[in-house]
């Protein structure tokens, strides 16, 4: 099976579908929708939308990306990753801003299937990955601070940055309410101990019929989603959406940072699951599909999507091994909408502040983090931390781009430590008598021996190196470059000029592929004369010794 190919995996799992197998599926979709309620519900709300937005999203861009997806047993719906910069967007560029993001975004991520872009994923360094996901498990962790403990914000009061968040929560300590922190850690209790108790009921669902019941029954002053937020149960409806140029460009950093998480938190969850079925997703299908399904979200009033890693492996150890199950995932979402959403208006602040706190410690990855930080090399731990705290302190978008640009550096910078141009060592056998295994070549001989990639971060040693005044040839031994680049290029050039000037020949040993067809595509091969090009450095020491004979 071709895993690359641009079809929607489901129409090649359906050829051999079973009874058995849609069995399978139906149970494990509606126990992957039972999970997703409460969560979509919660990232909504931790997005700065309301909570419908959460289940639309998983309805219209969950049942897009499993009908046209790329993987087997891929679950999409809204994420953690995107709540803080949902929430950035929605408070500075409002819900029509948020929709343009979402529609640039899944723009973005078709064109990356279509050009076939999915394995470029892999380029982004893993430290990078790890650096953001922690920083917005922070910056989720501290935005759900008011409703954990039950604080109350004057009007008008500024929460759109982490730091504001924390400035907030500082100054409005004084109306904290044991009640809530009551619920809160209750509901946290439960979040934590369930597991343990059982794996087939999410321990979500329960902290949140034991949240409506503490309230409810207990008479508690305790803020519910419905003292915040107006609850529909309609079904999701096209939006329709006017924009301009300005409107575009205020928007395009925030629709290519989605599109970049969505395709790294998307592929991510699909190499997890792999290893889970022992199977192989179509990456470039599978970005495709998460463009249309973030397309079809904003349409349809929805948020950001993207594959979610937890409900993903829910659906794997519930029996799901086709799209089928995403696609009832979807369907029995809208009848939960249409049944159950008005209850969630008794659902309790600090009950979704604690889910979102679960969210944010299973995301964080910790422990790798901190792996990391005492085993990685120092250019790996700075690019790490300083993503971190970029997300924190800033946003996600400078983040990334700093964190890349970092990484780029850095990885020059040891690249070029690896690189190294060295001279042959000169010897006379009556003084030196250890240097009898070195190769005899003539006095006015001259070899280079170099190692690594040579590009525009070391390319400078080429200009760096000499000769003497009897030198006629110099032999650049390049079996150790597996590539070089335009700049690299330039200062060879510049170097076999001053070697012409000098009446030295230039010649070359052992070049590689890749360095061989730069060089000829810039016309250098030529201009130095391809018999001044050898297969190995005793012919090339052999056509030196023969050009200083004439």
């Amino acid at each position: 099976m071709n895993k690359d190919k641009l079809k929607p995996m489901l129409f090649s799992t359906i050829k051999h579908y079973s009874g058995k197998q849609l069995t399978s599926d139906i149970i494990s979709g509606i126990i992957v929708a039972i999970i997703a309620l409460p969560l979509s519900i919660a990232l909504a709300l931790a997005s700065g939308v309301g909570p419908e937005e959460g289940i639309y999203t998983a309805i219209v861009a969950g049942f897009i990306i499993s009908f046209l997806g790329g993987s087997r047993v891929q679950i999409a719906g809204p994420t953690a990753a995107f709540a803080t910069i949902v929430a950035g967007i929605v408070a500075t560029k409002g819900m029509e801003g948020l929709m343009l993001a979402t529609i640039i975004a899944g723009i973005l991520l078709i064109l990356m299937g279509l050009f076939r872009l999915g394995g470029l994923i892999k380029f982004i360094p893993y430290t990078i990955t790890t650096g953001f996901t922690a920083g917005i498990a922070v910056t989720i962790l501290i935005g759900q601070f008011k409703d954990f403990f039950g604080l109350t914000y004057p009007a008008g009061t500024v929460t759109i940055e982490t730091i504001d968040k924390l400035k907030a929560f500082a100054s409005n300590l004084k109306t904290f309410n044991p009640f809530a922190l009551l619920v809160g850690a209750i509901s946290l209790a439960i979040l934590i101990v369930w597991p343990k108790v059982s794996e087939k009921i999410p321990g979500s669902l329960i902290a949140v019929i034991a949240g409506i019941l503490i309230v409810r029954f207990g008479k508690l002053n305790v803020n519910t989603i419905g003292d915040l937020y107006t609850i529909n149960n309609s079904l999701p409806h096209f939006h329709t959406l006017s924009f301009n140029f300005s409107d575009i460009r205020a928007v395009a950093s925030d629709g290519f940072t989605i599109a970049i998480l969505a395709a790294i938190e998307s592929l991510l969850s699909c190499v997890v699951a792999d290893s889970m079925i022992n199977s192989h997703h179509r990456s470039n299908m599978e970005l495709i599909a998460q463009g249309c399904g973030n397309i079809g979200s904003a349409f349809f009033g929805g948020i950001p999507a993207t594959g979610a890693i937890a409900r993903t492996a829910a659906n794997i150890k519930n029996g799901g091994r086709t799209p089928v199950a995403g696609i009832v995932h979807s369907v029995v979402l809208i009848l939960v909408l249409i049944v159950l959403m008005p209850y969630a208006t008794l659902i309790p602040m600090p009950t979704i502040a604690a889910i979102l706190f679960m969210v944010a410690y299973n995301m964080c990855q910790w422990r790798t983090f901190v792996h990391l930080c005492k085993t990685a090399p120092k250019s790996d731990i700075i690019v790490l931390v300083t993503t971190f705290i970029l997300t924190v302190v800033f946003d996600l978008v400078i983040a990334i781009e700093i964190g890349m640009a970092l990484a780029i550096i850095l990885f020059m910078k040891r690249m070029s430590e690896e690189s190294s141009i060295k001279s042959w060592k000169y010897y006379d056998p009556d003084e030196d008598p250890d240097g009898m295994d070195l190769k005899p070549i003539p006095k006015q001989v001259r070899v280079y021996e170099i190692y690594g990639p040579m590009f525009f971060g070391d390319s400078e040693q080429i200009a760096a190196m000499d000769f003497k005044e009897f030198t006629k040839v110099i032999i650049l031994r390049m079996r150790g470059v597996p590539a070089i680049d335009a700049t690299a290029m330039h200062h060879l050039e510049q170097f076999h000029a001053r070697c012409r000037e000098n009446g030295i020949t230039l010649v070359f040993s052992h070049v590689n592929e890749q360095p061989w067809r730069t060089m000829e595509k810039d016309g250098f091969i030529e201009m130095v004369g391809k018999e001044n090009f050898r297969p190995h450095i005793d012919d090339a020491i052999a056509w030196a010794t023969k050009l200083c004979e004439k």
